[in-house]
């Protein structure tokens, strides 16, 4: 027999992290713990769409895992695959798809498109990554620090490398969770105004008495043209074994994959005995079991 929701979600979208208010990031993480080991069909005959128009490895085949162990399935689908390609509108689509599916998880670049699914679509829509938010990617990597440190409440975040759409949602949710972070970034890679962090340029200042350092790719999904510069600006910016040695002595490393080592981070950081990032993968699994459970309660 499941238990019941602590909160109600549903029918609700999730675009971005301040869509959430703190008792209900709360009840996802607590969620996401009860159903890692619970398979009970909560959304048998429920059927979830996948639209990624950017590569996915972990969103994709965590979204899909989560529906199937709730009991429920999916399509994946492509905008190539689907009449999109030849002209029908997006709000045409997303009316369709509305009376076919239950909720819709969505990975697109641009943040605008998003919003136009979500306004046109008559079911969930799920943010699964755009150029503002990775929403989905920050509820897993909380959930790993609550894991290993029992409580958030006053944990220290240091972010070392470019200021990307993960850390604007790391950020934010760390605001709701009681949370603190720093984030070292070179001039010109700050992440936009209004996202709550001390900023700092010295990765030294960010990584010192730190609780968790996290880090990102360097050069990310349409920033191709830009690598060279890129690469030159944050090499200074890399996590590394030094900057580990400045943080608490029970710090973890995360980082939200794919990894490029010996670039943004080390191979002795990325699998060496702080790293917390495969628990951190898993937990995007557990993280979007719940965040259906209750999108679709």
């Amino acid at each position: 027999m499941k238990s019941p929701l602590p909160v109600s979600l549903s029918g609700r979208d999730l675009l971005r992290i301040r869509d959430l208010v703190p008792a209900e990031a709360e009840a996802i993480f607590d969620l996401a713990e009860e159903l890692r080991l619970d398979r009970s069909p909560r959304l048998a005959g429920r059927t979830l769409g996948l639209i990624f128009g950017q590569p996915s490895t972990r969103t994709r085949i965590s979204f899909g895992v989560a529906i199937v162990q709730l009991g429920g399935g999916f399509v994946t689908l492509t905008p190539q695959e689907m009449q999109l390609s030849r002209g029908e509108s997006l709000s045409d689509t997303a009316h369709v798809l509305s009376r076919y599916l239950d909720a819709l998880t969505i990975r697109v670049l641009s943040h605008e498109e998003l919003e136009a699914w979500a306004d046109a679509a008559e079911i969930p829509v799920i943010n699964a990554l755009t150029s503002v938010e990775h929403p989905c990617q920050a509820l897993a990597d909380v959930l790993t620090i609550r894991q290993r440190f029992g409580a958030l409440e006053g944990v220290r975040i240091a972010w070392v490398g470019d200021g990307t759409n993960v850390l604007v949602s790391l950020a934010e949710l760390a605001k709701l969770t009681g949370m603190e972070v720093t984030a070292a970034c070179p001039a010109g890679y700050e992440p936009p105004a209004g996202t709550p962090v001390t900023l700092v340029h010295d990765p030294r200042e960010a990584a010192a008495g730190a609780d968790v350092l996290v880090t990102d790719i360097w050069v990310s999904l349409g920033q191709e043209e830009t690598q060279k510069q890129r690469m030159l600006d944050l090499e200074p910016y890399r996590l590394d074994e030094g900057l580990v040695a400045l943080a608490a002595p029970e710090a973890i490393v995360l980082h939200c994959l794919p990894a490029h080592p010996g670039e943004e981070i080390s191979p002795e950081v990325l699998y060496g005995e702080r790293s917390a990032v495969w628990d951190e993968a898993e937990n995007r699994l557990h993280v979007q079991k719940a965040l259906l459970a209750l999108l679709l309660a």
